[in-house]
């Protein structure tokens, strides 16, 4: 029994709360924190009253503490503290338990996803739900779910803990645990009944839609990144397009298609890096699909493609992207009169990737300098040497 002037009933009254709104409403597909003082406009947006006012908030006077319409739910800010140490607390007891019989449900009960109400196992399941909507990148739960997961033989399952993370990341969409047992769930998925495209391509949609809304989240676009080895032809990423042109003789066809796919990748990198200043991401995508380009589209349609910083023979096709990059760049580096740090930081990534570029393509040095002038090099050279003195050695002695 919880220590303390309360009893332990009414001390996680609150967590029974909560669990009884999740039971309630299994198709809840957001969640969020929500300041007291916003639940009646919440009611009046929504043009109804709450369907849990009343039944769990009584007109005694006391205060909402979460609101649920339309599968949306919200989480009054001032009970987190106390919601999030109550549901460890619980759900830590759940699991000392549940180790305690063995790990493991009867065999009656492993047939289900949910073991009987009041079961370790459907104990821990509930309570570590309950922590990780609050507390997403608690370990501890993470790894209780895996172990209970990863004795289970019905695809359902699987389904169901999808649905439970895309809940979590619906407010928690840079957690590392979250996106990582994200992935574990479709390496278990994939490995015990293969890889529905359908959960691969509403993964993609899923991280485009979490992407629009966190333009600057690393660990979604990291998880598009991971999902390439498990996508279907047509909907694998760049890198996957070259395929294609490995083989000798490949289908002309294909090859079109690539090239035009590139050219397209390529125009879309200008316009970003242009209209989003200062982001090193985007030069460095550039990077990749400059160098490819050269590769395996810009050199006469040779069946022998360059290696990576041998001399390429400079036709007119290469002629004219050279320029267009060294264009790129000397506007790029044009810094305006401002002490805005991002106009800064375009100017050096500018300047690095000119450096890049040149190292890859030794012969397009002399293109730079009478395109530039010799006093404009010296200042991308200085630009270099000032803000990234390290890399600028890196760069020079590739």
């Amino acid at each position: 029994m919880r220590q303390g002037p309360c009893s332990e009933e009414d001390c996680f009254s609150l967590l029974k709360q909560f669990e009884h709104v999740l039971e309630a409403d299994p198709l809840i597909d957001e969640v969020g924190f929500i300041h007291p003082s916003q639940f009646n406009l919440l009611d009046e947006e929504a043009g109804s009253a709450n369907v849990y006012q009343n039944e769990l908030q009584p007109n005694n006077g006391t205060s909402r503490k979460f609101w649920n319409q339309d599968h949306k739910l919200g989480i009054s800010t001032d009970i987190l503290v106390q919601l999030c140490k109550d549901a460890k607390h619980v759900f830590l007891l759940a699991f000392e338990e549940y180790k305690r019989h063995g790990n493991a449900c009867n065999e009656s009960q492993i047939e289900n996803f949910s073991c009987s109400p009041g079961t370790p196992e459907s104990e821990v399941m509930k309570h570590s739900q309950a922590v990780l909507l609050i507390s997403s990148d608690f370990g501890t739960a993470w790894n209780a779910r895996k172990l209970i997961l990863s004795k289970k033989d019905q695809l359902s399952a699987f389904m169901e803990e999808l649905r439970l993370s895309g809940l979590i990341l619906s407010n928690s969409h840079k957690s590392e645990s979250t996106w990582s047992h994200r992935r574990w769930i479709i390496k278990m998925i994939s490995q015990r009944f293969s890889t529905p495209q359908e959960i691969i391509t509403k993964e993609s949609e899923l991280v485009e839609s979490i992407g629009e809304r966190s333009k600057m989240n690393y660990r979604a676009w990291y998880h598009r990144c991971w999902l390439v080895s498990y996508m279907a032809i047509e909907q694998r990423l760049m890198l996957k397009i070259l395929e294609s042109l490995y083989v000798k003789g490949g289908n002309a066809y294909d090859k079109s298609e690539a090239r035009k796919i590139w050219k397209e990748e390529l125009d879309w990198n200008k316009e970003l890096v242009e209209r989003y200043v200062g982001r090193e991401a985007l030069w460095l995508h550039r990077r990749f699909l400059s160098l490819n380009w050269i590769m395996y589209f810009a050199c006469n349609d040779s069946d022998v493609s360059p290696e990576p910083g041998e001399s390429t023979i400079m036709n007119e096709e290469i002629a004219i992207f050279i320029d267009n990059e060294i264009r790129l760049v000397e506007f790029s580096m044009t810094v305006p009169d401002t002490k805005f740090e991002d106009f800064q930081a375009q100017a050096l990534h500018a300047a690095v990737y000119m450096l890049w570029l040149t190292k890859k393509m030794p012969e397009l040095w002399r293109m730079v300098e009478e395109k530039l002038g010799t006093e404009k090099v010296k200042c991308v050279m200085s630009t270099i040497a000032q803000e990234r003195p390290s890399l600028l050695h890196h760069l020079v002695n590739v």
